[in-house]
């Protein structure tokens, strides 16, 4: 008699696909395709990530219980006709570049999914916004708690809200496409010349070099916004429901001209945009919250969406006491939604029980992708004939503390690959957070992005009230949080003597580098259990240095996905200006290495070595 039940979660097919495998309800495995392919926010079918999934469950597709897909096809598909149609003739370029992948595979997902994974049984659609509940909430630590979700649309919903409880989640209410707070966003992600659904988390960096000066203009204008956190949107100033951009002329009439071209200098205007379009997007976030607290009572609060990805945002709910806690799902996008998916299977569709395990969440740090063991690493390094050097296995943490304590840049790649868009100490950057020239250094030398980008600190989680204001755990870098006063400097330079992004230069604390222009900074805190190697690493750091607080970014470049395997990391490293590499046991020395273009490496791997 089988004992064990295999579900897996699917997304795919707008940005960010996925796959998620559970084992009686447990997440085993989950990662999103864009690590395998090394293409960025990959958006087609997750194969590579299914391939990875089954293997890390050691079984094969005919083993599967079912198959859930995040949202449901012809629904969607019934929302893009009846747009194209209100909109006709205008939208016709549109309407032809979206037809034929529709009529060709999306409009018969499930019997694509049986052909593409060899599997023979029943497939299952929740609604998007289902997933995006699902997997705030059954992760959750919470038995019940209200939920919200968010994003820029599903099939017609673009947020919701209803409550979680046991085994069941269910969604009271929801708006509806075109009204949407995470296209209003992207409108200004694209308005502000960044990419749509990458660059919007450049807006929320940018947004506190700027004033909200048109804050006003866009609730007089642009957007009807209610008490309870609903809103209306003027669409005459959109274009994407018609069209192959976000704004229209009316907008840029509004907003004083053109957007702005991608890589072009910004202006002091931009970021007062970025600042407007962020502080409408909080007012927006927190009305929901307290309209959902009212209506349903609940004293926790679970999100997901895109737009819960917007941490900022989330610590003003947070610090509004509105709710006792709030757990975010850290792949609060569409990549999560492959996990939401599978979950509402088996618990909502199923009718299997759910039981959060003493007030800690369900999703195991969210390291659900793959590992590298160190003799696996050190055969790859061989067979390279790259040079390495293996320290006895304890000192590999001094060792990299040492390291950062003297300014150098170091790569971490440690465990079991992170699922969703933050790297939370297994595929990480790490410097000094104390070295006030560290931010421009990594941002110039490493991760070759704009200037104003801030760094998030990892800290010792028993000490990120030392550092920061907050009273709890931050595991996901999802809460955005005060620099202590205490822990403040007077800037050497009036700030009305620097123009725009030049402010970044100032430093404002004694952790300069992860101090962002407002006194900001977006927190992981590393506990007892979460990640045990890369706390080594920060009581190691804090021994040596007093201070238990490291610069922790994504390892990898601007345009490039999180690294995967040892051999993305490898040529990360060699094609910037990291100084040391750590994978597992291993230590690489930048001095030590011949140029990558002597070796003669090809391009990333596809399938894991």
């Amino acid at each position: 008699m089988r004992t064990d039940h295999w579900i897996l979660g699917l997304s795919a097919y707008y940005h960010d696909s996925a796959a998620c495998l559970l084992r009686n309800g447990k997440v085993v495995a989950a990662a999103q395709e864009e690590r395998f392919s090394r293409v960025k926010h990959d958006h087609r079918f997750p194969i590579t990530a299914v391939r990875y999934c089954l293997r890390e469950g050691g079984i094969g597709p005919e083993e599967l219980d079912a198959v859930a897909f995040y949202d449901k096809p012809w629904l969607k598909f019934e929302r893009l006709l009846e747009t194209y149609l209100y909109y006709a003739p205008v939208g016709l370029r549109s309407f032809m570049k979206s037809m034929p992948l529709w009529l060709k595979e999306k409009l018969w997902m499930g019997d694509s999914i049986r052909s593409r994974i060899g599997y023979g049984g029943e497939v299952y659609f929740p609604e998007h916004h289902q997933s995006h509940a699902a997997s705030a909430f059954f992760p959750s630590p919470y038995e019940r708690a209200a939920v919200l979700t968010l994003d820029g649309v599903g099939e017609w919903a673009t947020a919701s809200w209803g409550v979680g409880a046991s085994n069941r989640v269910e969604l009271e209410y929801e708006l509806r496409f075109p009204h949407s707070l995470g296209l209003l966003y992207s409108a200004f992600t694209y308005y502000t010349g960044f990419r749509v659904n990458s660059g919007e988390y450049k807006v929320m960096g940018l947004a506190p070099y700027g004033e909200p000066k048109y804050a006003d203009l866009i609730l007089k204008e642009v957007m009807d916004l209610r008490d309870d956190g609903s809103f209306r949107l003027d669409m005459r100033y959109f274009n994407y429901c018609q069209g192959l951009t976000m704004t229209s002329g009316a907008f840029h009439d509004l907003f004083g001209g053109a957007p702005r071209e991608p890589e072009s200098p910004l202006t002091q205007r931009h970021m007062d945009l970025a600042r407007s379009v962020q502080e409408v997007a909080e007012e927006v976030m927190l009305r929901m919250a307290r309209h959902v607290r009212e209506r349903t009572g609940e004293r926790y609060l679970c999100l997901a969406g895109g737009v819960a990805l917007n941490c900022v945002g989330n610590g003003r709910i947070l610090r509004s006491g509105l709710f006792d806690d709030i757990w975010i799902q850290p792949a609060a996008g569409d990549a999560g939604g492959a996990l939401g998916a599978a979950q509402f299977v088996w618990h909502q569709v199923l009718d299997n029980p759910r039981k959060p395990e003493g007030g800690d969440d369900l999703q195991r740090g969210s390291y659900l992708g793959p590992s590298f063991s160190t003799d696996r690493i050190a055969a790859w390094l061989d067979s390279r004939e790259i040079r390495y050097r293996l320290p006895e296995p304890e000192r590999v943490p001094e060792l990299a503390a040492r390291y950062i304590d003297e300014g150098k840049v170091v790569g971490w790649f440690s465990g079991r690959m992170e699922f969703g868009p933050r790297a939370l100490g297994a595929r990480s950057i790490l410097g000094d957070a104390r070295d006030p020239e560290m931010q421009s250094v990594m941002n110039r030398k490493i991760k070759y992005r704009e200037s104003f980008r801030p760094f998030a600190p990892a800290c010792l989680e028993e000490d990120a009230s030392d550092f920061f204001a907050i009273d709890r755990a931050s595991p996901y870098m999802l809460l955005v949080a005060p620099v202590r006063m205490e822990r403040r400097l007077v800037p050497r330079e009036p700030e009305a003597r620097l123009g725009g992004t030049e402010r970044v230069k100032q430093v404002r604390s004694d952790i300069p580098a992860v101090t962002h222009v407002d006194y900001s900074a977006r927190i992981q805190t590393v506990g007892a259990d979460s990640n045990p190697a890369f706390r080594r690493l920060l009581k190691a750091f804090k021994e040596r240095t007093g201070c238990g607080v490291v610069i922790n970014t994504s390892f990898n470049v601007r345009g490039e996905p999180i690294v995967c395997t040892p051999e993305d990391a490898y040529r990360c490293f060699m094609r910037t200006e990291m100084d040391v590499l750590v994978m597992e046991g291993v230590l690489i020395l930048k001095e030590e290495q011949e140029p990558l273009e002597d070796r003669g490496d090809g391009q990333g791997t596809h399938e894991l070595p």
